[in-house]
């Protein structure tokens, strides 16, 4: 799967997820677009899941219809992050297009 991690994402997080295909916001240059803009680029570029740490995306933007999945991590600190790896993973995997998840960490 294709994944784009917005600033706030840790990206350490990277490394426990080897069977997707991830990039950053700032290594696309994209990292001063606003959410709107980065999810239309997002998935004009063909990225299929959005990992943010920005928990008010879904009050800011308009959702339905987006070709793109996001998975919200509710905490940027990677020490919490780290000790639910595995949860972002799976919800990494059973993610569908369009749909939005929010994780909690501990």
């Amino acid at each position: 799967m294709r994944v784009l991690f917005d600033q706030g994402t840790p990206v350490p997080l990277r490394r426990y997820l080897p069977n997707h295909q991830i990039a950053t916001a700032f290594e696309l240059g994209w990292g001063t677009l606003k959410n709107g803009e980065m999810l239309t680029k997002a998935e004009e570029a063909g990225y299929e899941l959005l990992v943010t740490t920005d928990r008010n995306l879904k009050y800011q933007q308009n959702l339905s219809g987006r070709k793109i999945a996001i998975l919200v991590i509710a905490t940027t600190s990677w020490p919490r992050i780290q000790k639910i790896v595995g949860d972002i993973s799976r919800a990494i995997d059973e993610t569908d297009i369009g749909g939005y998840i929010e994780i909690v960490a501990p």
